[in-house]
């Protein structure tokens, strides 16, 4: 949809994953959710090519390492963490605030960007969802 467009596509899922990666790296108690916000806040996160290329974390490439089963794990848990999500949201919104986007991710026409001129929810099969992480 986003290529088909011309806009910047956003998988606010790999934000969280980064956001992950980092605390997983810096060894943060998943618990201490002042610490998983500051690691959210203080992490550079860059989908590179208008959100076609690698995913950047601090400058690193960190594209394969966020799809790792820990990182899923802490990215389960640091999803739920208000201030994870408070940091990351504000990241979502200025990224939407500067160019036009495809946003893709969970709350992101309620809660990131309730006023938006449009929203498409999609649904998949597990199935399908299966095959298309496959590929």
């Amino acid at each position: 949809m986003a290529d088909g467009l011309g806009f910047t596509y956003i998988d606010s899922g790999a934000m969280y994953r980064a956001a992950a990666l980092k605390a997983v790296r810096l060894a943060v108690a998943m618990s201490d959710h002042a610490r998983l916000g500051e690691v959210a806040r203080t992490a550079c996160i860059e989908l590179t090519e208008r959100g076609r290329g690698p995913v950047l974390l601090d400058g690193e490439d960190v594209t394969e390492a966020i799809r790792s089963e820990e990182v899923s794990d802490a990215a389960s848990v640091m999803s739920t963490v208000s201030e994870v999500r408070s940091a990351l949201v504000a990241q979502q919104r200025a990224i939407g605030g500067r160019e036009s986007c495809v946003m893709e991710g969970r709350d992101i026409g309620t809660v990131v960007f309730p006023d938006a001129e449009l929203k498409v929810f999609l649904v998949a099969t597990i199935e399908e969802r299966a095959r298309r992480r496959f590929l």
